[in-house]
């Protein structure tokens, strides 16, 4: 049990890596309060949850809003007296070019991808300071590292996101606050599914042709990352800060 008695934030948790971080850290005895758009969707993960013998709490709220994330922290203050651990996984991936970004794609993607963080990590900062220590850990991508074509909203933030956690690690290592993100290529989650589907393309098979493309064989399954993340905020990478990992099944963005 890594994490009796820490309470973790985690945003973006009735997603397909949101779903197996909750599940992953309440099954190993954390405290988790977590965040996503719909307050039907979060009770139906927390009732699903419920019948494993798995307690969560979480606060349903728009992440471009400054008062909600500032609300999140403060909830979880509230309801668990700190935050020790803060996951901030939610995302969104507008597609296209330039000239196909609108301006709400392009803030969109700043707000939730970016901002958003920045105001989580700003309200959780104090509180893990005075509890002597904590971990963020930050979800970029690959394509924050190595942008890829025809998403370039995506690929600004993340790489924003990856400079962001640089920033912080080395402001905060020594609060004793780890600052690390992890970046996955392609994640067999429903936001991918998605993508697919707009484009008319059956995801069943296109999952197993991008599979064919990844030298392990497979795209991560989410759980895949949840486990590193879970690294990244344990005490087994006490040492590790300011890092972007890369979990990409040794597939580059090219080639």
């Amino acid at each position: 049990m890594r994490f009796d008695d820490k309470t973790v934030v985690i945003t973006g948790g009735v997603g397909g890596i949101g779903q197996a971080l909750v599940e992953l850290f309440a099954g190993e005895g954390a405290n988790v309060l977590f965040s996503d758009r719909s307050e039907e969707d979060c009770g139906d993960l927390s009732e699903a949850l419920k019948r494993k013998g798995l307690d969560t709490h979480y606060l349903a709220g728009d992440l471009r809003q400054k008062t909600y994330c500032e609300a999140l922290i403060a909830e979880a203050v509230l309801t668990y007296g700190g935050v020790d651990i803060l996951i901030n996984n939610a995302g969104i991936i507008p597609r296209g070019n330039i000239l196909d970004t609108t301006d709400d794609m392009w803030f969109s993607a700043l707000d939730v991808n970016l901002t958003a963080v920045f105001y989580l990590c700003r309200a959780a900062i104090p509180q893990m300071r005075k509890a002597g220590g904590g971990a963020i850990v930050n979800t970029s991508s690959t394509w924050g590292i190595y942008p890829g074509p025809g998403h370039i909203a995506y690929c600004t933030s993340k790489a924003a996101l990856a400079a962001l956690t640089k920033s912080l690690g080395r402001d905060h290592a020594p609060d004793g606050i780890r600052v690390n993100a992890v970046c996955p290529n392609e994640v067999n989650t429903p936001m991918l599914r998605s993508g697919f589907i707009a484009r008319g393309i059956d995801p069943a098979n296109a999952i197993e042709e991008l599979g064919k493309t990844v030298p392990l064989g497979h795209i991560a399954e989410p759980a895949e990352i949840a486990d590193v993340i879970a690294f990244l905020a344990s005490n087994d990478a006490r040492y590790v800060c300011g890092e972007t990992v890369e979990v990409s099944g040794a597939k580059p963005v090219y080639g």
